[in-house]
Order: structure tokens, then sequence, then C-alpha cells
């Protein structure tokens, strides 16, 4: 008879989260996902663990890592395993890590895995934040930066080299919603021996999952789809442990999540694939619906770029988002008008909530990059970006064409 004793873990670490049968879907192993109620005093809900430190039993061994206990907040808390868990699997990750915004998250991501004299190559259409830190930070440490056109990252084999250490790619783009070949992508960065970095935030773990498709790591601002309540700012990483046991192990960066964000994350995920269903027939009737209004130079729209983006987004994406992008003719002008005329949605940055959100890039995302960097990504002065929510699809259709019939000439 087995010890029971024997195959428990050691004090001060978790136990392992419990096995789900292979046959459940993502709704339910979001929903049960990460349990270890014997861990929890039998809590059905995880308990928040606010505390900075842990007591460290004198006769524990430092040099024993299974014996370790927690140490820091800053480096792990119970409080954080239990969403990076859900993100994990998701993803179809083998490890991930959780850090206090996307933007830590990859910050720490790129600044762990490169050197002096290492080559990135990213897309010119990626987040302005992520953008901001390539074309400003790394030069100064000696890492060359090559930014990609959307015309020659159809082509990612001509453009990964041999002194590629890095690409990153964002599927679909912030904010045009350009869709790329991330299997392509997998195949010229394995070649090359690079790594190669999805932003996922977009399209979410429910649409898309880009380690299938040959990437080797991932990250999302959980701020967005993942918590999906627009009160959290969190970010997170998963790949493979031989990579994330690199990114940051040490905590050098700081960029650690308070364990009450870490609740709330783990709450937001568990109604993850629900929302996200919502949100991907919303943005797509809305989407439909203004296509073709006299106020409207173009949508922009997951796989509406023309038949390539359109058949390699039926091919990787099982849902095309809840994000959409319009340009307006008039402009800025228009662009204002149009926001001011808007009743339900709200004028605001970020994206993924539960609540419809409208911004104008330009001032928001995209606020560092000058108006010849903005014209050359195709960023017109009348783009807005929508981030539609959870509401009654019918009610956002008429919020946004009432908007857009507004406007002069409509």
């Amino acid at each position: 008879m087995t010890d029971p004793e024997a195959s428990k873990p050691p004090p001060g670490r978790p136990h392992r989260f419990e096995p789900l049968p292979e046959w459940v879907g993502v709704s339910t192993r979001l929903v049960h996902g990460a349990r270890r109620p014997e861990y929890n005093a039998g809590a059905v809900v995880p308990p928040i663990y606010q505390t900075s430190t842990f007591h460290w039993p004198p006769e524990r061994s430092e040099s024993s890592d299974r014996a370790r206990p927690y140490l820091y907040t800053r480096l792990e808390n119970p409080s954080l395993e239990v969403p990076t868990e859900l993100i994990r699997g998701l993803e179809g990750a083998e490890s991930g890590r959780l850090f206090g915004s996307g933007m830590g998250a990859i910050t720490a991501t790129v600044l762990s895995l490169l050197r002096s004299g290492d080559e990135v190559v990213a897309l010119a259409g990626l987040y302005g934040g992520t953008t901001d830190l390539l074309t400003d930070l790394l030069p100064r440490y000696g890492v060359r930066v090559r930014e990609i056109s959307v015309a020659d990252a159809r082509a990612p084999e001509s453009v990964v080299g041999e002194r590629t250490r890095l690409a990153i790619v964002e599927s679909p783009t912030n904010p045009l919603l350009t869709v790329h070949d991330l299997a392509r992508w997998g195949q010229a960065t394995d070649r090359a021996g690079a790594i190669l970095l999805v932003d996922n935030t977009f399209a979410t773990p429910i649409n898309q999952n880009p380690l299938a498709l040959g990437a080797d790591l991932v990250v999302h601002s959980a701020t967005k789809y993942l918590g999906g309540h627009s009160d959290l700012v969190a970010g997170v990483v998963v790949g493979p442990e031989r990579l994330i046991s690199r990114i940051d192990s040490k905590g050098y960066f700081g960029a650690a999540v308070d364990p009450f964000v870490g609740f709330l994350l783990a709450r937001g995920l568990r109604t993850l694939s629900l929302r996200v269903a919502r949100q991907n027939e919303n943005a797509r009737a809305v989407a439909e619906a203004i296509r073709e209004h006299s106020a409207v130079t173009r949508v922009h729209y997951p796989g509406w770029g023309g038949p390539e983006e359109e058949a390699i987004a039926a091919r990787q994406m099982r849902g095309r988002g809840g994000m959409l992008s319009v340009s307006l003719r008039g402009g800025v002008e228009a662009a204002e008008r149009f926001l001011s005329r808007l009743r339900l949605v709200h004028i605001a940055a970020s994206l993924g909530g539960v609540e419809s959100l409208a911004s104008v890039p330009r001032l928001t995302s995209h606020r560092h990059l000058s108006a010849a960097e903005l014209a050359a990504r195709g960023i017109d002065e009348g783009l807005v970006r929508l981030s539609l929510g959870i509401e009654e699809t019918a009610d956002l259709v008429r919020d946004v064409t009432e908007a857009l019939d507004a406007l002069p000439g409509s």
C-alpha cells in the first residue's frame, strides 16, 4: 500500500492541479481547470494570498528546488498560479509567467532573450508601445531592429535572416486588423534558428492558438480579453519551459502582479469563451452593417484585406475577434463628430471588456508615432478603432450606424 504522506508535496509548495478528462471542452476547462481545493482549505474559489513575503522554514534547504517554499511575491505567489495555469492550458503551452502589464510581459521577454549584436525582425503594424520599445530602447543596447512592412511580411522567409534572433508578429494587427500567416512565419524562423514571438491579444486563445501554428512564445495583454472587465492590468507570456525559464526568472524587472489582480484575472477567465463568442458576433454584425456606409472609406476587419488574407484567417482563426477599425471620410473632424454621437459605446482607450469602447489610435495606442510614421502605417486621421463588448447586437449596430448617419454627406 502506498504511503499517502509520501506522495504529498513539500510544505509551502502548491499541490498539483487536479487533472480533467481529456474530452472536456474549453468552457468546461475554464470553469473547472486549475482546481486544488485541498490546498485552499476546501474553497471552491481560490483565495487571495495578500502577502508580500512568506515564512521560510529554517530546516528547508535553499539548494533543493523541490523543497523550496514561497519566498517573495515579486517572484511568486499562490494567487498567480491559477490564472497562469488556465492561460497556459488555453494556449497549449508547457509553462507561463504573469507580469504587471502587457508591456511588462513583452519588455521582460525581449530583454531576457536578446543581447548586444542580435537582430529583431518586427512587423511595422505592431502595438504602439511595442514599437516604441523596439525602435527607441533596444538600439541603445546594441540590438538591431528591422521593421518589416505589411507587404514584405507576406514572405517572411525573405526577411528572416541568419542574424535574426527574434521575430515579433501580431495577427490580427493593431489597429488595422491585418492577418498574417503564422504557420509560414513559424517555418521561416525555424529555418533561421530564431524565436517567433506572437502577440495574441486581439485574437485571444479562444479564436487562435499561435503555438499550434509554429510560434515559440505567445504574449497577451491580460488587461484586455483575458481579464475582460476593464478592472485590472496584467500581462502574460507562455511557451516551452526552456524559454519561459529564461524570461526574468529572477524578477530583475520588477513587473510583479498583485495577488488581488491574480484573483480578478482568474475570475475573468472563467467566462472568457462566453464573452468572446458574443464579441465575435457583435463585431461581425457591426462591420457588416457599416461596410457600405457613405461616411466610411474602409472597414478594417480580420480577413477583409483581400482573398489571400481571407484564406489565412479562415485557416488559422476559429473566430475573427471583437475588434474592427473604420476610416471615416472627413478625417479628424469626422472622427470627432462620430465619437460625440455615440450613446452606448464608451470613448476610452484599451479593449476587450464587456463594454464596447471606441478610440482614435493616433491619440492613444500609437500616439508615440509622428504624422509621417502614422501615414506610412496606413493609420489615417479619420481612423477610429472599435472594441465591441457583450451588449445586445442590435443595440450596438444602431448606435454605430446612427452616429455615422450624423456625419456630413451621409
